[in-house]
């Protein structure tokens, strides 16, 4: 019998199908022909110069800016920025991959329509990547080809908006997610393959993993859990048959030297990232794991929404009729059933550290792909009804193509007003004239930090987030809050800052105390921070501002802007600090410590000289306290995104640095720098001339090392491989 094959075109053609809907969705122009019959022919909003909002989207604007101007131009890729939260590390704690390609597409390209086209890179790979993973799996052209087609489609699902990998996710800020879904679809794929063919290394697989962690570690660790059942056969093949453990065992080699491959390729990133979380240097935001099961109107997030319920049905026959088949399904069905349990085990242990809905992607693509297998199977079914069976089996894969990519353009609802809002840009909003006009107000003041009030009725500017771009419009006005939450360990000093002069907060950080507006309180946490402005955008927030005393700088209707009490950079002990020895962790003792708006001037470290008194409860620093006699003069010199420096005339007493803590700030001139609650940096200078300086530790250099010596690793084992297959060929 003659063996059924289908040209490489077939494919490319149906694959195309779904990539075209996703780029004429993304672009903007199909929009207005579903919803009113307008013209193909206009400018896709793509391709439009102008400034991407919506979401978080309209905050990650500014990183691949800071980047290009200052971490990059400082020669490195993980860096500091003064822009958000009193100071942040860039890149630490989140994804190089596409902010460094959005800075490479600026060389050629406006920054705008740059930033853009990097944010839908994710979603319109995923349908070839899911093609290559349903090919690897072992499964005919024919059959990768329908269920890539549909395993892609479940991005166009309407019923979630920040879980990740679809489009929706993508145009609430989740675009680096969506980059590490594609990207860990194929990996699997081809892992299986190297699993398959026993092969003991692949270099491409590593490659593509090492791309995905410096996309996303969530999708990641997804990536290597999926596979581990791969390494651990062997093992469980011991008690069977030794020969085939044997020979599975060196495709568990393969497999393992993808994850030494990829771990050296992101090890200037991710060695980093590991060793600071580790030692604490992320807040919590204590995220609140979802529960549902099965989706409605109020909870339109779960593993069930209403508009999956088909899929589930098919997807799960699919699953069973392919085992039953003896097809090599089985990494394809723990990728989707092993995070759906991890769903449901994050939720029942309450762990907050990790969003359990980030694990529900696979589930859904699993589904979907699986929905397609069902799909290519039947209509193979009904080819083989004809006399000429080939190309009866080509017409129903193309119909059924057709009527999948068809169902899902006609089913859109919310995507292409999504699409727009985020791609018109802030320029294109009916308010714009009342934004540009407040950042226009705000580059005329001097320079200094902004603290603004946060209130959700500003989406209508783009974003609730509008106000954080303040320093993308106006050099030398860092804005307090940023998008990068967890990157920062003032974030949830911020908030509760934050809460204290905003008439609507989010308050997004569990478990803080949050006393609601309160400007004397507010003022004080401020001046902690030497905070410069304060912008009100409510009558409430304005009227409260006004009546405690602050002085009116500028109207920018509706905003105000404000100037809080005058308050220095740096501020010299009046008494000496306390070390916290207590048995709560120091952020728990900071926030207390915080909370007394009364004795704030009482500092509270995390470590210091050994004759600094020791103790165990907040409380106990103001008792026995050692004053200092005099004042002492500072005069900053220095106050840049890696360095800060300045002149003291109070040699050896300490010196509250107002810049958020990181581990990487050395001193010149001091002896060491400090944890100081509420967030910040604390030094005793032992000479007049100070220097502190944002440098490269320990794990930085051994991440750039292990990364040099895979990258020419890799180079080296290239030259020799390809001198083989000249050789053996010659």
């Amino acid at each position: 019998m003659r063996r059924f094959v289908i040209s490489k075109w077939y494919v490319f053609a149906l694959i195309a199908a779904p990539t075209t809907l996703i780029l004429l969705t993304m672009s903007g122009v199909l929009g207005p022909i579903l919803r009113d019959g307008q013209s193909l022919w206009r400018i896709p909003y793509l391709l439009v110069a102008n400034t991407p909002t919506g979401g978080d989207m309209g905050a990650h604007v500014l990183l691949p800016k800071v980047l290009l101007e200052s971490t990059l131009a400082s020669g490195r890729i993980l860096g500091w920025s003064m822009d958000w939260y009193a100071g942040f590390p860039v890149l630490y704690f989140y994804f190089p991959l596409p902010a460094l390609t959005t800075v490479a597409l600026d060389l050629i390209l406006p920054y705008g329509i740059a930033f853009k086209l990097v944010t839908i890179v994710g979603l319109v790979a995923l349908p070839t990547t899911s093609y290559f993973f349903v090919r690897y799996l072992g499964f005919t052209r024919f059959i990768a080809t329908i269920a890539g087609v549909a395993g892609s489609l479940f991005v166009f699902m309407e019923s979630y908006s920040i879980f990740g990998a679809n489009i929706k996710s993508t145009l609430a800020g989740e675009f680096s997610f969506g980059w590490s879904f594609a990207l860990s679809i194929l990996y699997i794929g081809m892992v299986v393959r190297t699993y398959r063919k026993r092969r003991k290394i692949d270099i491409w697989a590593g490659i593509v993993l090492g791309l995905t962690a410096l996309s996303h570690i969530i999708t990641t660790i997804v990536a290597v859990v999926a596979v581990l059942p791969l390494v651990l056969a062997p093992l469980a093949l011991l008690f069977v048959d030794r020969t085939r453990a044997r020979e599975s065992g060196a495709g568990a080699l393969g497999v393992m030297s993808t994850w030494v491959i990829g771990f050296g390729i992101s090890a200037f990133w991710s060695l980093a990232l590991g060793v600071n979380v580790l030692t604490g240097m992320t807040s919590d935001m204590g995220w609140a794991p979802v529960k549902t099961i099965v989706g409605n109107y109020q909870n339109p997030g779960s593993p069930i929404p209403g508009e999956l319920v088909p899929v589930l049905v098919i997807g799960l026959i699919a699953m069973v009729w392919t085992a039953l088949r003896r097809d090599h399904v089985g990494i394809a069905i723990w990728l989707t059933l092993f995070p759906l349990g991890g769903y449901f085990l994050i939720a029942y242990f309450e762990l907050t550290v990790l969003y359990n809905a980030r694990l529900l992607p696979y589930w859904y693509f699993g589904l979907f792909v699986f929905a397609g297998i069902a799909i290519a199977l039947l209509a193979s079914t009904i080819g083989r009804q004809f006399a000429n069976r080939h190309q009866a089996t080509l017409v129903a894969g193309t119909v059924a193509v057709v009527l999948m990519v068809g169902a899902a353009g006609l089913s859109m609802h919310d995507l292409p007003g999504w699409v727009k809002w985020n791609y018109e840009g802030y320029e294109g909003k009916q308010v714009w004239p009342e934004y540009e006009n407040l950042m226009q107000t705000m580059d005329e003041l001097p320079d200094g930090r902004v603290m603004w009030e946060a209130n959700s009725e500003m989406n209508k500017y783009g974003t609730p987030m509008a106000l954080m771009l303040i320093p993308y419009w106006s050099e030398g006005h860092p804005s307090m809050e940023g998008v990068f939450f967890e990157s920062s360990l003032t974030t949830p000093f911020h908030f509760l800052n934050a809460s204290e002069v905003s008439r609507s907060p989010s308050n997004p950080v569990r478990g803080l105390n949050y006393r609601g507006m309160d400007f004397d309180r507010g003022s004080k946490h401020l001046a902690v921070y030497d905070v410069d402005y304060y912008v009100s955008f409510t009558e409430d927030a304005r009227l409260a501002a006004e009546q405690y005393g602050l002085e009116v700088l500028a109207l920018a209707e509706p905003w105000t802007v404000f100037a809080l009490p005058d308050a220095d950079r740096i501020d010299v002990a009046s008494m000496e600090p306390v070390v916290w020895a207590g048995e709560e962790g120091f952020v728990e003792a900071a926030l207390e410590w915080y909370d007394d708006v009364d004795n704030l001037d009482a500092w509270l470290v995390e470590d210091g000289p050994a004759d600094w008194r020791r103790v165990t409860s907040v409380e106990e620093r103001l008792v026995d306290q050692r004053p200092y006699s005099g004042g002492g003069i500072v005069t900053i010199t220095t106050f840049e995104d890696h360095e800060v420096s300045f002149t003291t005339t109070a040699v050896g007493r300490p010196h509250l640095i107002k810049v958020s803590y990181f581990p990487n700030w050395t001193v010149e001139g001091a002896g060491a720098v400090y944890r100081v609650a509420p967030s910040l940096m604390l030094v005793v200078p032992t000479q007049s001339d100070v220097t502190l300086q944002f440098t490269n530790r320990w794990v930085e250099n051994l991440g750039m090392t292990l990364t040099a010596v895979t990258v020419l690793g890799l180079g080296g084992y290239g030259i020799v491989s390809y001198g083989r297959r000249k050789k053996a060929n010659a």
